[in-house]
């Protein structure tokens, strides 16, 4: 077994094992956020081994001993960033008690992310997941993780809306995160288009608040005629 260039010359005595795990940890870490850093400031065709030991400020070598290959650290680092980033709004996901609610985060999380540096992360990822299937996996990962998040929020709001029994909320969720993450590649060429896109998608939780405040005779009429419309 070759041994861990972060934790050679540590023993057993005195926690010097624990002290090299904890220095691999850190390593791994200080990679994961060197490659997230170099996806955003210099895109995935000039994201190599030694770019990203360069943002990570250590040894090029230390990439292939923990990820084994370039790939397979970026996809830890694409999972990694978005555990960070739906972490950080998770309680306000959990707060929203409406769709009206859940665009207005979504616009919010959107400007947020762009100021990060984020969404340059995101779109970078998808750029290369069209030719690196290890790429493409990594980043279905990554969205997934956002996806459960909003069919959590989904499930929640739309309980007791005449929407809620003709609507699927794992794929509405989906085309929720597919459509920001359209958004969000869309507005680096459209900005004003993309607003109004998203002033659309106001406009539709408009219609669905005045579905949610009906009385309980106008909803059984407006889930009948719903039902309705989809057998046709």
């Amino acid at each position: 077994m070759s041994e861990d260039p972060d934790t050679r010359g540590t023993g057993p005595r005195g926690g010097g094992a624990r002290s090299g795990d904890s220095r691999s940890r850190d390593t791994r870490t200080k990679l994961l956020e060197g490659a997230l850093r170099t996806l955003t400031e210099q895109g995935i065709a000039r994201t190599s081994a030694r770019t990203i030991a360069a943002a990570a400020g250590v040894n090029q070598g230390l990439v292939f001993y923990h990820f084994g290959s370039v790939d397979e650290l970026l996809g830890a680092a694409c999972h990694h960033g978005a555990e960070q980033r739906v972490s950080r709004y998770r309680a306000r996901l959990d707060a929203v008690t409406s769709l009206a609610e859940l665009l207005r985060f979504g616009r919010e999380m959107h400007a947020e992310e762009r100021a990060a540096g984020q969404v340059a992360v995101l779109g970078q990822m998808l750029a290369g997941a069209q030719t690196q299937p290890r790429l493409a996996t990594a980043a279905r990962r990554g969205l997934h993780l956002w996806i459960d998040e909003i069919e959590k929020v989904l499930g929640r709001v739309l309980t007791g809306s005449p929407l809620a029994d003709l609507t699927d909320s794992a794929g509405l969720a989906r085309a929720v995160a597919a459509s920001f993450v359209g958004l969000e590649l869309y507005e680096g060429v459209d900005q004003e288009g993309a607003g109004n896109a998203l002033d659309a998608l106001e406009q539709l939780t408009v219609l669905a608040s005045v579905l949610h405040e009906l009385g309980p005779l106008a909803q059984r009429a407006v889930r009948r005629r719903l039902r309705q419309t989809g057998r046709n």
